[in-house]
């Protein structure tokens, strides 16, 4: 009893310092671990969603926040990255010239079209965070759901449609009904991710037949080319043949115009002289052969002309010189 009366109450004080540093440090210890688990940092591209015992509390922006220690738990959802899930391969190394590998994921890609024939689909779904909560808490493994409804969605899509259409014009139409069924599918499902975009990245035969569909395509690419400059022959030859015909038609019509109102003009001029005619017979004839003889004389060049009795011959050649 004394013994325990004298560390009781006469502690030496080396003994007594290093108890209050002890105390002091361990009190130190408690303090940094509280803050250590009360303060956290949530990135720029990011929001935290709390939860006190599994329930949900609250959502908190970017930037250094604090919780209850021990009692809440963070998680933090990268709600501004765009991120994405890849189909019939996998990414291996992003840069300049990314590396694929599509060994072990053939029966992603591989679906059954509607003419019954196969085709081989690669495709990436684009897709971002938009509702946090639903994200974390209204399904189990958000992704895998994600990934099973994009790939019946494909499925389902592309199974509506012929080879030729999956392989050729109809990619661009497949990708935008895909994402439109896999948003409605989200919604439906509160999976609270919003699909970005689907992007079709090869579409290809089955390995098998790839070389004889390649065949028929180069055919068709062909055969289209073919089309394509018998159309632009067709259009440049065409119009310019309607324009000559058109042409001609107008020319045509002109020269009958020009013929039709011509004739009338001589029906009406000789109809004029026969009335005058009718009228004085010997003055009509007598200015009728003045106005052939001044047409005619001046085409005639150097030529003589003379009566019966050849006397203004002397005359007529005097006019000429003098004319000259």
């Amino acid at each position: 009893m004394a013994y325990y009366q004298y560390n009781k109450f006469n502690i030496p004080p080396k003994l007594k310092k290093y108890l209050s540093n002890t105390r002091a440090i361990l009190l130190g210890v408690v303090v940094i671990i509280i803050l250590w688990a009360s303060l956290f940092q949530v990135g720029p591209e990011q929001v935290g969603v709390i939860t006190r015992f599994g329930k949900y509390i609250r959502t908190v922006d970017p930037g250094l926040n604090i919780k209850f220690p021990f009692m809440e738990r963070l998680y933090k959802v990268p709600v501004e990255r765009q991120q994405k899930e890849e189909f019939g391969f996998r990414t291996i190394r992003a840069g300049i010239q990314t590396q694929y590998t599509k060994a072990g994921y053939e029966d992603e890609s591989l679906m059954l079209t509607g003419d019954l024939n196969l085709g081989d689909v690669e495709w990436v779904v684009q897709y971002r965070i938009d509702d946090p909560y639903n994200y974390l808490f209204k399904v189990r493994n958000p992704v895998t759901t994600l990934r099973d409804i994009s790939e019946a969605t494909m499925r389902q899509i592309v199974g509506d449609r012929t080879v030729d259409e999956v392989l050729t014009v109809g990619r661009t139409e497949i990708a935008s009904r895909v994402q439109e069924q896999m948003q409605t599918m989200c919604r439906e499902y509160s999976l609270g991710i919003k699909i970005e975009q689907v992007v079709l990245q090869d579409v290809n035969p089955p390995e098998p037949v790839k070389a004889a569909f390649n065949a028929v395509n180069e055919a068709q690419q062909e055969r289209e080319t073919l089309i394509n400059q018998a159309e632009s022959e067709y259009n440049r030859v065409i119009p310019r043949a309607r324009g000559q015909a058109e042409e001609t038609i107008q020319v045509a019509e002109g020269y009958a115009t020009a013929r039709v109102n011509n004739a009338l003009g001589e029906a009406a001029r000789f109809n004029a002289l026969y009335r005058e005619y009718i009228k004085a017979p010997d003055v009509t004839k007598r200015r009728l052969y003045l106005e052939t003889m001044e047409d005619v004389i001046p085409k005639l060049g150097h030529k003589i002309i003379t009566d019966e009795g050849g006397n203004n011959v002397l005359p007529l050649l005097q006019m000429q010189l003098l004319n000259n």
